[in-house]
């Protein structure tokens, strides 16, 4: 009785924290873009980077045209997803950080626009999670040794004392 009530425990805290975790992954993903129904990946593109820009707004269509104040001109063509358009561009290497407009066209007479940053450099390192510094990756791989190493130790001092009949 006393091992369902514990089983029911570490399941139902395994269940938390797997929400907990997958809840900043699926914020960080996003929606998308805005209302205009255009989707960019590379949110805030850097000189040098490749933005790519989606779309389903275009219904049935299999071609686009879209503009980048910073970039020019970029079609757009059909993607892996049915009614998705996809089109990539190159942000110039001279680009000044700011704001870039980005404009899609389809037939007949849809048009579509949105903004994003241009940033001034390429994100490096590690990603900011909450976790401390990236270069401390000694303690934290300290930290959880030892917890790993707890919980081997508590999980052999339970099989034994089954084992050897010594309940309390």
């Amino acid at each position: 009785m006393r091992n369902t009530r514990v089983g029911a425990g570490i399941g139902i805290g395994l269940v938390i924290g797997a929400l907990g975790l997958s809840a900043p992954a699926a914020v960080a993903v996003g929606s998308p873009a805005s209302d205009s129904g255009i989707h960019i990946r590379s949110g805030n593109g850097s000189p040098g980077s490749t933005v790519t820009v989606s779309t389903r707004a275009c219904g049935s269509e299999t071609y686009g045209k879209g503009t980048s104040e910073v970039a020019g001109a970029f079609h757009l063509f059909a993607g892996d997803r049915k009614g998705e358009l996809v089109g990539t561009f190159e942000i110039p290497e001279g680009a000044e950080p700011g704001v870039d407009t980005v404009i899609v066209k389809c037939p007949p007479r849809i048009k579509m626009t949105y903004t994003y940053k241009i940033t001034d450099r390429v994100p490096t390192g590690a990603v900011a999670a909450g976790f401390g510094a990236a270069s401390d990756k000694g303690t934290q791989l300290a930290v959880g040794g030892v917890l790993i190493v707890g919980a081997a130790a508590g999980g052999v001092i339970r099989v034994r004392r089954r084992m050897s009949g010594i309940r309390t």
